[in-house]
């Protein structure tokens, strides 16, 4: 049985397709809305949807949307202004032929060579 996945989604406006991703604990993300510390959140971005290839977003993009690049404010703004999605953990990944491809996951289904 695979772990739980949960996600912060935070879309800043609705006519772009840049979207800011966090992927939390469910426990420790408990943890921060009861008023807990938590060790610290990883932010991601995606201009494909929150199903898309996951990047780190540069300074400039944090600047722009959020008014800050501190990791401590964007958190706290993604948190507090995201939506929740949650789901199934890939658990673990056998390969049958580590040849052919990089076992690099990509939400969309695709794999990088485009087959």
């Amino acid at each position: 049985m695979g772990r739980e996945l949960t996600k912060i989604v935070y879309k800043p406006s609705p006519e772009v397709n840049e979207e800011f991703i966090i992927i939390v604990n469910p426990a420790e993300f408990k943890r921060w809305k009861e008023g807990e510390v938590v060790d610290s959140f990883e932010i991601f971005w995606s201009n494909q949807g929150a199903q898309g290839l996951l990047g780190r977003p540069s300074k400039q993009q944090l600047e722009n949307v959020f008014g800050s690049s501190k990791d401590v404010d964007v958190v706290t703004q993604i948190l507090n202004k995201g939506r929740e999605e949650s789901g199934k953990a890939i658990r673990t990944q056998n390969g049958t032929n580590v040849t052919k491809g990089s076992f690099t996951v990509d939400t969309k289904g695709k794999s990088l060579t485009g087959i």
